[in-house]
């Protein structure tokens, strides 16, 4: 029982970390069950007993992704305040690797057309990352929530912009103005308070 049991959860990890992968790198709408678990190398049977849609999976893909972007932004964090957390999100290597970066930054538009129940398991997601950044603001700062939505908004949309453009020189400009940007909304709350950001 305890061999079916680990390999049941095994299986499900499996799938889970393929079409996380693959939903981030491809698109939600261009990965189909079957692409998912040919590339997990299990048959279309094998998904079912896991999950019983393929949103089903999406939303739990979505929320393994984003728990696992909090962590990393605790660590960066930890290590380097919002400026590291800034130029870790806008640097060369996290815009060439959608598969396992930001799920916002991949899947925003797919997302803004998913199922009201998908979009409330993403939303949570959001919120605890904002409330995870909004961390590093001194304790006296006011609308700590407005403040890390504009620097998310910002490093999420620069990303975007710069996997889309063609031109490695353009795309590394427009990560550096999108850091830019970021850091000058943090120095903007920095002089309305008497304590320093850490940035």
């Amino acid at each position: 029982m305890r061999y079916d049991k680990g390999r049941k959860e095994a299986s499900r990890r499996l799938i889970m970390d393929v079409a996380s992968k693959r939903f981030r790198e491809k698109g939600v709408a261009a990965s189909g069950v079957a692409s998912i678990m040919s590339d997990a190398g299990l048959t279309n049977g094998a998904f079912y007993p896991h999950f019983e849609s393929k949103e089903e999976l999406v939303r739990e893909c979505i929320s393994s992704a984003q728990a696992e972007q909090s962590q990393q932004l605790s660590q960066a964090l930890d290590a380097g305040g919002l400026e590291r957390v800034i130029a870790t999100y806008l640097s060369p290597e996290h815009r060439d690797s959608p598969g396992s970066g930001c799920v916002s930054a991949a899947l925003l538009d797919e997302l803004s057309r998913e199922s009201a129940k998908t979009r409330k398991h993403y939303t949570k997601g959001l919120l605890n990352l904002v409330q995870t950044m909004a961390k590093a603001l001194p304790k006296q700062s006011k609308n700590t929530e407005k403040i890390m939505l504009s620097v998310f908004a910002t490093v999420v949309g620069s990303l975007q912009l710069a996997r889309a453009v063609e031109g490695a020189e353009l795309s590394d400009r427009i990560l550096a103005a999108g850091a830019d940007a970021a850091r000058a909304i943090l120095k903007s709350h920095q002089s309305k308070n008497s304590g320093e950001t850490k940035i």
